[in-house]
C-alpha cells in the first residue's frame, strides 16, 4: 500500500448529500468513490464490470443519472476511450475496472497515456484485503505492474481513506505534466462502511509534489535576451502547447516576433496549417523544410516539446549550431536529450505570457522564404506523386478531400502506421485539439475506442477515425461500444492489405524481404453491420468525393473502406539513426 502524501487542502469541503442529516448511515467505501467523482465533476466513465469491482458497480447503479458509463468490449478499449475524451475535452479521463486480467487489459492505454502526457484515473478492483499475496482468484499486484507506467498509484483497504486518496488522484493526473493514476480498490474497502462522515476536500497544493507553474523571472529575461539577438530563430513547438491550453499564446508570440515555427507530431492543431509562419511538421515523416532548416537556425525555441527521436533523429547531429531556449514544465525532460542555454522551467502559457513584453517586433521574411524554397522542392517531388491521379486510390487523396469537405475543422483520430503519417501530412488543421494519436508508444488499435472517446467529449464536433486495415482489427470489437451509445463516430478504413509502415519499411530497409506482413482481411463492411453501423466500400477515384459526402451526410455511426494503393511509401522520411538533414524524398 502507498504511502500517504503530505498535503495542503483548500478550505472548501463537498459532503455527501446522504449524510447531511444527523444519524444518517455512513457511506460505503464504493458510495464514497461515486461522491469523489461527482465532486470532481465527472461526468463520463468508459468500464466494464467483473467480481472484484461489483460493489463500486452496484452503487454506481444509483448514479447513473449524473455519472454516465459506457460499456466498452475490452478493458484496452476503456482506456483508448478516456485518452481521446481527455485529449480532445482537457478533462480527465476515468476508467473502471475489475481486477487481474481486467487490470492488466489496460495496461497499454495506461503506458500510452505516460508517454502522451494524457489525464487519467483507472479504478481498478482488487481482491479482499486478506487475500493479498495469497495468488487469490484473478489477483495481480496492480502496484508492482503499474509503477513503471504511471505517475502515481494507491491500493485502497480502509474505506475511510477514499475521500484523501481520490482528491490526491485527480490532483496528480492533471497537474504539472499530466499522466495516468491507478487506484487499486480493495473488494472489501468497497462493501465495507465508513466510521466517519464523507467530507471531501478538493487538493490545492501538494508539499511532495509542487510542479513549477511560473517560470522564474531570470529564466525568462536570459531566453528574451536569446531570441532578440537571434538572425535565424527556430519554433519548434509540442503537445505541450495544447496540454497547458497554450495556443493563442503561442499565435500572439509569433505574430509578434514574426518567428518561422513548426509542430512535433502531437503538436499538430495548436497553429493554423494556414498561417504564414506555420512551416510544416518535423519529424521521421515529418515535411522536408521543418527538417532540414533545424540545421540552419542560429536560435532554437522548443515549447512544450521534449526532443523525442523521432523528432530529432541522430540527437549529436540534431541543431548542433543551435543555441536552445527549452520550455518545459517536466525539469527531467530538460537537457536529457540535448542541452538547453537558456531552460525555462515552468508551463507554457505563462512563460509565452511572460515573454510578450520582452521580446521584439520581428521581420524574418527572408528567413522563412528560405523554407518556402524548400516547400517547392518537396511538391515537386512529393506532393504531386501523392495526389495524381493515376492507378488506385492513394491515402493523400482521400485525406486532402476529407480536409476540403470538412473545412479543416473535424476532429480527426488516427491510428499507428502510414495513414496516421499521411493524415498529419494532408489534413489542413484549422482549430486546436484536432489530431488525436499515439504518439509515444505507437499503440496500434488506439483509433476506435479513441474516436469514440472524443466523440463523447466532444459531442458537437465532427469526429472521424482514421485507420489502418491492420488497425482496424486490433480493437474491431469496440463497433459494438459505438454502436450501442449511437453516437455518429465516421470511421475510415484506408485499406491496402499490408502492415503498410513495416512493409515499407522492409522494402527500403530489408531487400524487399516481406516477413509476415500482408494481411488477409475480413469484410469490413458485413462485419460492421454485424454491428448495426452502416457503411460501404469506395474502389473507384471517381467515387471517392460521393463516399465521403455520404459518410460525412450520415446522422450515426458510420464506417467508410477505401481501398487504396497496395505497396504506396511514405515519404518525406528521416532513415532511423541519421540526422534530419538526410531526409529522403524519395
Amino acid at each position: 500500500m502507498g504511502n500517504l502524501l503530505e498535503i495542503e487542502l483548500k478550505q472548501e469541503t463537498l459532503v455527501a448529500p446522504t449524510q447531511e442529516k444527523e444519524g444518517q448511515t455512513f457511506l460505503s467505501g464504493a458510495q464514497a468513490m461515486m461522491e469523489c467523482l461527482l465532486a470532481e465533476s465527472v461526468d463520463n466513465i468508459f468500464g466494464y464490470p467483473g467480481g472484484a469491482i461489483m460493489p463500486t458497480y452496484d452503487a454506481l447503479y444509483d448514479y447513473i443519472d449524473r455519472i454516465k458509463h459506457t460499456l466498452v468490449r475490452h478493458e484496452q478499449g476503456a482506456g483508448h476511450a478516456a485518452q481521446g475524451y481527455a485529449r480532445v475535452s482537457g478533462r480527465t479521463g476515468v476508467c473502471l475496472v475489475t481486477s487481474g486480467p481486467g487490470g492488466t487489459n489496460l495496461i497499454t492505454p495506461i503506458a500510452d497515456a505516460i508517454i502522451d502526457c494524457t489525464p487519467l484515473v483507472c479504478i481498478v478492483g482488487q481482491v479482499k484485503s486478506n487475500l493479498l499475496g495469497t495468488d487469490a482468484f484473478q489477483e495481480t499486484d496492480m502496484i508492482g505492474v503499474t509503477t513503471p507506467v504511471c505517475k502515481w498509484n494507491y491500493q485502497i483497504t480502509d474505506p475511510n481513506e477514499v475521500p484523501e486518496i481520490m482528491a490526491k488522484a485527480f490532483f496528480i493526473a492533471k497537474s504539472g505534466k499530466p499522466g495516468p493514476v491507478v487506484i487499486d480498490f480493495a473488494r472489501d474497502a468497497q462493501a465495507a462502511k465508513m466510521t466517519k462522515p464523507f467530507v471531501y476536500k478538493k487538493v490545492e497544493k501538494m508539499v511532495s509534489y509542487s510542479p513549477r507553474i511560473v517560470p522564474k523571472q531570470d529564466q525568462i529575461e536570459k531566453a528574451a535576451e536569446l531570441i532578440n539577438k537571434a538572425k535565424r530563430p527556430y519554433i519548434l513547438f509540442g503537445h505541450g502547447v495544447l496540454i497547458a491550453d497554450a495556443v493563442q499564446e503561442l499565435l500572439d508570440f509569433v505574430e509578434k516576433t514574426d518567428i518561422p515555427c513548426a509542430s512535433t507530431l502531437l503538436g499538430l492543431s495548436a497553429m493554423p496549417n494556414n498561417h504564414p509562419n506555420y512551416m510544416g511538421w518535423l519529424g521521421m515523416h515529418g515535411m522536408y523544410a521543418p527538417n532540414v532548416m533545424t540545421d540552419e537556425c542560429d536560435v532554437l525555441i522548443a515549447v512544450g516539446m521534449r526532443f523525442d527521436d523521432r523528432v530529432t533523429g541522430d540527437s549529436t547531429k540534431f541543431a548542433p549550431q543551435a543555441r536552445i531556449v527549452h520550455i518545459e514544465i517536466d525539469p527531467s525532460e530538460v537537457d536529457k536529450i540535448k542541452k538547453a542555454e537558456a531552460p525555462v522551467i515552468g508551463d507554457a502559457k505563462e512563460a509565452l505570457k511572460m515573454l510578450m513584453p520582452l521580446v521584439k517586433k520581428g521581420d524574418f521574411t527572408g528567413w522563412k522564404n528560405e523554407f518556402r524554397k524548400l516547400d517547392v522542392k518537396e511538391y515537386d517531388k512529393v506532393t504531386l506523386r501523392d495526389l495524381s491521379q493515376e492507378g488506385k486510390i492513394k491515402m493523400a487523396e482521400v485525406v486532402a478531400l476529407l480536409s476540403d469537405k470538412t473545412n479543416g475543422e473535424a476532429c480527426i483520430v488516427v491510428d499507428v502506421g502510414q495513414h496516421q503519417m499521411v493524415t498529419a501530412r494532408y489534413y489542413q488543421f484549422r482549430k486546436p485539439n484536432s489530431y488525436i494519436a499515439s504518439g509515444g508508444l505507437g499503440t496500434m488499435g488506439f483509433a476506435i475506442p479513441a474516436s469514440f472517446g472524443a466523440k463523447v467529449g466532444a459531442p458537437d464536433r465532427e469526429v472521424v477515425g482514421i485507420i489502418g486495415d491492420g488497425c482496424f482489427q486490433m480493437t474491431i470489437q469496440e463497433l459494438g461500444t459505438i454502436a450501442q451509445s449511437g453516437l455518429a463516430v465516421k470511421m475510415i478504413i484506408l485499406n491496402n492489405n499490408f502492415l503498410g509502415m513495416v512493409r515499407q519499411w522492409q522494402q527500403l530497409f530489408f531487400d524487399n524481404r516481406y516477413s509476415f506482413v500482408e494481411l488477409q482481411n475480413p469484410d469490413f463492411i458485413t462485419i460492421a453491420r454485424g454491428f448495426g453501423i452502416d457503411g460501404h466500400t469506395c474502389s473507384e477515384r471517381e467515387n471517392l468525393s460521393d463516399s465521403l459526402d455520404k459518410m460525412l451526410d450520415s446522422k450515426k455511426a458510420y464506417l467508410l473502406e477505401v481501398i487504396v494503393e497496395k505497396e504506396e511509401n511514405v515519404f518525406p522520411m528521416v532513415p532511423a539513426g541519421t540526422s534530419v538533414s538526410e531526409i529522403r524524398l524519395e
